[in-house]
Formats: C-alpha cells, structure tokens, sequence
C-alpha cells in the first residue's frame, strides 16, 4: 500500500453523501454490538446458592442456561429477590440476542422491588426491547436525564441507545450529537462502529441543513469536527473561527517553590520521534528530523530529554508498529506519524502514550483526549488569506489555483472564509501544470473583477507557474494586488526570476525571513544542513515547532488563549487537540521575499 503525505482527491458531493447513508446499513450489525456487554450487576438482596450458581453460568457466557436458573430461583423467592433474579435472568437472555424472551422475563417484574442501579438498567433494557419493536417514542422516554454520575459501562450503553433511539424517531442530529459524546470514551471496534454511525447519520442531512445546525452549538461542542468533515466531504468547507490568542507561554512566574519558572512548561523525560525513513518521503523527513535536532540541541542540556528515533515505514501497520516500540523502549511522549493513513490508523488504537501527529487524518476525526494533530495546511493558509485581504478592505477577489489537490483545498477554504466575511467571489479558474498561455483562464477569473480599490487576486501554485501567471496578470491590465499561500516561495532568494512577483503578498513560516527567539538563524544553519534550506526549509521548521510544542501541549490544550511563537507561525490549540498555525506575512520586493510591512507578527492585533 503506498503512503502519501497528502489528503487524495476528495469524493464528489452526491458519491460522498450516498456512501454516508449507505453505511447505516453496513454497520447495523455493530451498532447492536456497540457497548454490548452489561456491566457487572450489583449484589442481590439475599446472596444463595442458586443465585451464586446462576451468576457462574452467567460469567462463563452459558446465557441460556443462566436465564432459566435465575427464573427458577424467581419462582421459589418473592419480594426483592424475585425482582432481581427477574432482571437477572432478563440480561442474560439480552446477552445471548433473545429480547422477546427478555421482554417476557421482565413481565412480572415489581420496580419498587429493585435497588441501587437496577431500576436504571430496568429501564435500559425495556428502551432496547421498545426500540427491537420499533417504539422510538418509547425508547426515548426510558432514557431521560444526564446521568453524569453512573458508572461508565451504564453510562455509554445508556448513550447508545440513546442515539439510536433518536436516529429511529427520526432526529439524525441529536443522534449524531450523542454519538461524538461517545466517540471521545469508546475505543477499539466499538469507536469504530460509533464513528460509522455518527457519519452515517449526518449523512442523511444536506449541506444547508448542516450549516444551520452548527451555528447553534457552542464553539467546543463534541460534534463540531464531525460536521465539518461532513461539509468538507461534501465540497462545501465552513469558515474558520481563526483563533486569536493573546497569552505568550514561558512568561517568567513564581512557582510553588518560590522560584521563576516558565509559565506553562512541563518538561518531558522521553521523546519517541516516528518518521518515514523509506526513500520515497526521506527527503521530507529529513528536514523534519533535522529541524526536530536543531531545536533539541538548541535546547538547555538540563532539561533535554531522552530521545529515540523510529522508522514508521510506508504503511500504517508499520506506524502503529513503531509508536508501540517506541511506547515499549519507555517513551513518554511520541511525535508522529507523518502520513495522513498512519496517523488515522493510530488514532484509532487505544494510546498508552499520548501523540503529537504531524499531519491531520485522511478521515478528519480529532485526536484521542490528550493527544494532539500539529499541521503545514493549505486548507489554514487559504483561510488567513482571506481574512488578510478582507482586513485590508477587499470585497471583490477573482481566484485563479494550479489544479493540484492542494490547491483545491486552497481554494475552498479561501472562499468560504472571504464569503463568511462579507466578501465576493467573481471569478474562479484551474491552471493546469504544463499550460503556459493563460490569457482565457485570466480573462474567465478576472472578467468581473473590475479595477476597484476593493479589488484582489488570490492565488496558489508554485513559483514557476506563478511567475507566468503574474507576468500574464500584468499584461492583461490586471492591476488589482495579489496575494498567495506559501507555496508560491521556492525558500531562497533568486531575485532574478522572482523580480516577476514583485507585489505579491503571501503568508509563510516566519523563521524563513528573520530570527524567531530560541530557533537557530535560518541562514547560519543553511549553510551546514542542506535540508534547512530551499523548500526544505518550512519542514525544517516544522520540526523545530513540533519540539518545542512538547513542554508546553499541555498547556495550550487547556487554554486556548495561549500560544507558543513558533518557527512557522504562532501555535494555538482547541479544545479538539487541533494545533492552529497564524501565519506571518511577507512581500516580494526588486525580487526577494521581504516581511510585509516591516514585520511577520502573526498573532492578530486585539
């Protein structure tokens, strides 16, 4: 199986929203598994030997047996005895499929009779018989209330069926919204049946219904994420809300001992580093590395901890391999992997050490709790785009994109957030990588720009193609300004091809462009490592971020007015485990990539 460092090209919408519903189907079968085995019952009344007879067969999974034990001791007690074989004796016959036969053992049962959890897993399994007849309305009136304070197994079987009961009456959203409570406590095959579910049921709602549904919940609602990957599976990504963080880490402050400390820092003893070492990413992962070591050397020999460097191979087996040596050579903490497959499939295992991945999944689902997905998106860096140029009075933009996937992703994020904020998309077009000629493609995009001081072109490609195209821009009287992501910058200066760009605004890592505290000087390192250099360079400072991220993830996870002044940008987290990356800015002058106006401040002015 080849890996790839990339998202592949997503599905079209109606394929997409048809293999969502299709999964209802295919995963009926786990759902009824989901959470399936009963916890462990609360002590009879009166303890005898055929109760404690009947409880062996139960434990051995000798369900048919352990029924009619429990329902022959019902016949010989009364009171609270009888109520309990009864309930006994009807889990027992849930547990081996037999819910008529359930129902039938419930029929005599006196409720008064039961005690501590028993009334409760009573009405759990009459809401499972409800739901096998097809009663939803039933159901749901058998599972009212929080219940915060149950124990887990009861807990996540009461939010099972809960969802299911409401995707039966027919409210998909409120069981899609139990089903990401669910999602954060489930594991194993259960979270994977859960998560199918979850899809399936916001697969059955269209894409306005869905952006209707996720202004009305809190900005770290559970389900957030998933509708968002719903929406972005479906083409229609949502605008960002962009974080603006206002709370430096590391401010000096007196600790417990009396003594200065930085604000935020846990230092961490032991580091498992997961990189693709196989010829077809080595390149990438050497810069990574390398940034990775130039931060940790940089860092004070005091606090360095311990460090090991695993291969995670091309596949996500060969991963999820080398995260559980490196967890088994004593790592305290693992960061990686780097393909988007890999760090899915991890995060679908149960993690003994928590994770910082260094790519976001193909399937978009948020990190197991305490773990956290670190990024260079093009889907951000499109959004921060068109946030820049609606603050700098741009209503009107054409957007011209070479026809990489990337790019696509690009795109999108830039015009729902330009949209969100008010502006107007006029004009789009697809350069194709090999074309030179794109007088038409410049003509269809910029057609109904206009020559307005609320005019603007955004644009992601290469640095080839984009010189063409600017060039092209010029000559056709395009004189609306432009602004691009990251890739339109090959890393180093070359003045005499990009004299072409002149103008063009862009965001990037600002370590390429001027010193970060605590990082090494780009151009002192560049001349030593070959992979700090060029388009190595923003990998390389990838991986400085990412070492120094570790002391303080915590940190940032639980305040996410925080961040970290990073190589690549500043460094926030949500509530979700998302590291966001606020970019800097710069501006290509007589040739050469200069920071715009005179500074790369990414953290957004309060």
């Amino acid at each position: 199986m080849t890996t790839r460092p990339f998202r592949g090209t997503p599905p079209a919408p109606a394929s997409y929203r048809t293999r969502l519903r299709g999964l209802a189907a295919a995963t009926l079968a786990l759902l009824l598994a989901a959470c399936a085995t009963l916890p462990e019952p609360a002590a009879p009344p009166v303890s005898t030997p055929a109760t404690e007879s009947a409880e062996q067969l139960y434990q051995r999974g000798d369900f048919d047996q352990a029924a009619a034990a429990f329902l022959a001791e019902a016949a010989h007690v009364r009171g609270d005895a009888a109520a309990h074989a009864r309930l006994r004796a009807a889990e027992a016959l849930r547990e081996r499929g037999d819910l008529d036969g359930a129902a039938r053992a419930l029929d005599d049962i006196k409720r008064r009779r039961l005690h501590g959890d028993e009334p409760l897993r009573l009405d759990l399994l009459e809401a499972e018989i409800a739901l096998s007849r097809g009663d939803a309305e039933q159901a749901r009136a058998l599972l009212v209330g929080e219940h915060a304070e149950l124990a887990p197994a009861l807990r996540l079987r009461l939010l099972e069926l809960r969802a299911r009961a409401d995707l039966a009456g027919g409210d998909a959203f409120a069981a899609a919204r139990t089903r990401a409570l669910l999602d954060r406590e489930l594991e194993g095959s259960e979270r994977e049946g859960n998560r199918k579910a979850l899809l399936a049921a916001l697969g059955t709602l269209d894409a306005n219904a869905l952006r209707a549904r996720i202004d009305t919940l809190p900005p770290d609602d559970a389900l957030r994420p998933w509708i968002e990957q719903t929406l972005r599976g479906l083409g229609q990504p949502l605008a960002r809300a962009l974080p603006r963080p206002n709370r430096p880490v590391g401010t000096m402050r007196p600790g417990r001992d009396g003594r200065l400390a930085p604000e935020g820092y846990v230092p961490v003893r032991t580091i498992g580093l997961l990189l693709p070492l196989n010829a077809q990413l080595a390149s990438v992962a050497q810069s990574i590395r390398d940034g990775f070591l130039a931060a940790y050397f940089a860092d004070d020999v005091a606090r360095r901890p311990d460090l090991r460097i695993y291969d995670a191979g091309q596949t996500p087996e060969q991963a999820i391999a080398a995260y559980q040596r490196a967890v088994a050579d004593g790592a305290e903490r693992v960061v990686g992997p780097l393909q988007r497959e890999s760090v899915g499939a991890l995060f679908h295992q149960p993690l003994d050490v928590r994770v910082l991945a260094l790519n976001h999944p193909d399937t978009g689902e948020v990190p197991p709790p305490g773990s956290a997905e670190f990024g260079l998106l093009p889907d951000a860096e499109g959004a921060q785009v068109a946030e820049r140029m609606r603050e700098r009075g741009i209503s009107r933009a054409a957007v011209v994109v070479t026809d990489a996937e990337w790019a696509e992703r690009a795109a999108r994020a830039f015009r729902a957030q330009f949209e969100a904020a008010g502006g107007s998309v006029v004009g789009e077009t697809r350069l194709p990588d090999k074309e030179v000629n794109y007088s038409t493609a410049i003509a269809q995009a910029t057609g109904a720009l206009g020559s307005g001081a609320d005019t603007g072109v955004f644009i992601s490609m290469r640095p080839q193609q984009a010189r063409l195209l600017v060039s092209q821009l010029k000559a056709a009287a395009v004189a609306a300004p432009v602004f691009a992501t990251s890739h339109i910058y090959a890393g180093d200066a070359n003045p005499t091809l990009d004299r072409d760009l002149d103008g063009v605004e862009f965001c990037d890592a600002p370590w390429l462009f001027g010193p970060i505290a605590g990082r090494p000087q780009r151009e002192q390192i560049a001349a030593q490592l070959d992979s700090a250099a060029g388009v190595g360079a923003r990998l390389f400072a990838f991986g400085m971020d990412a070492y120094a991220l570790l002391p303080y993830l915590d940190w940032l996870l639980a305040h996410p007015d925080a961040y970290l002044a990073g190589a690549t940008g500043d460094l926030t987290a949500d509530s979700f485990g998302r590291i966001h990356r606020l970019v800097g800015w710069a501006v290509f002058r007589n040739g050469v990539a200069e920071p715009a106006a005179g500074a790369l401040s990414a953290t957004p002015a309060q």
